[in-house]
């Protein structure tokens, strides 16, 4: 029964990372969701063969149907990666009893679905659009609401909005005093989200983990110029990398730490 629940999950991840895939598209065509899919080069509608999460891309050898154009890497890379987001996400919370642990899990499946639209959005068009980051501060308030008066308290409560009030506080200062070259602003809202979810310390070691990939990666690109000391390199995707560490293996990581110390 729990194999058919993973795999029914897995599925179900799948399908979101395909909408996922949509959603970036069209916010960046400005188009309605509303309407059929279509092969972004020749506009060909699509059928439901061609929009099956993964297979129809194997089975089509990552060409269109229509126009033989290839098929971006992005579309199987977000629909397996979602999917496999969605399994870790379930596996943690496994088993769930009672409606307001389903509802939890699903805020956290929103707040997770939300960041994998960010991380690629902001990667491909150096922005994280408010219509997805306000519903993701929205659900992760919610999420530690519940788990305060449900489950651990209001000191959790306290916890987590200083997170976000000093996290938010901290990126604001770098955006104003470097004039926006530092960070764009979408990073500084982010940051509110980030410490609101995370929580103190989780939040501390996704951010220690945001700058060291940033600084690893955008140093990388610029010895191997791809990139210039003066283009712009998004730091929303390792801030989502960086809340990914925290949630995951946050834990770990501390308590790491703390036995190096102590």
């Amino acid at each position: 029964m729990r194999i058919l629940i993973y795999f029914w999950i897995f599925l179900f991840g799948l399908a979101i990372g395909s909408f996922l895939n949509c959603f970036i598209y069209r916010e960046k065509q400005k188009k309605s969701l509303k309407g059929s899919s279509f092969c972004p080069n020749c506009k060909h509608k699509l059928s439901v063969f061609d929009l099956v999460p993964v297979f129809s891309y194997i089975l089509l050898r990552g060409r269109c149907r229509y126009c033989k154009d290839k098929i971006s890497l992005q579309y199987p890379a977000v629909e397996i990666f979602t999917a496999l987001l969605f399994l870790a996400i379930f596996h943690l919370f496994y088993p769930l009893s009672g409606i307001l642990e389903v509802f939890i899990f699903l805020l956290v499946l929103f707040c997770f679905s939300s960041l994998m639209f960010i991380f690629v959005y902001d990667l491909k068009h150096y922005i994280i659009p408010n219509k997805i980051i306000y519903p993701a501060i929205l659900a992760a308030l919610i999420f530690v609401f519940l788990k305060a008066f449900f489950y651990e308290g209001l000191d959790l409560l306290i916890n987590h909005l200083l997170s976000a009030v000093f996290t938010f506080s901290f990126f604001f200062l770098i955006y104003y005093f470097t004039r926006g070259r530092g960070l764009g602003f979408g990073d500084v809202r982010y940051a509110f989200f980030m410490g609101l979810f995370l929580g103190y310390p989780f939040v501390v070691v996704g951010l220690f983990f945001s700058f060291v990939i940033g600084a690893i990666i955008g140093t990388s690109l610029i010895v191997l110029k791809v990139k210039g000391r003066r283009d712009m390199i998004p730091f929303g995707p390792f801030l989502v990398l960086g809340t990914f560490i925290a949630f995951f293996w946050g834990d770990i990581i501390i308590n790491w730490y703390l036995s190096l110390i102590l």
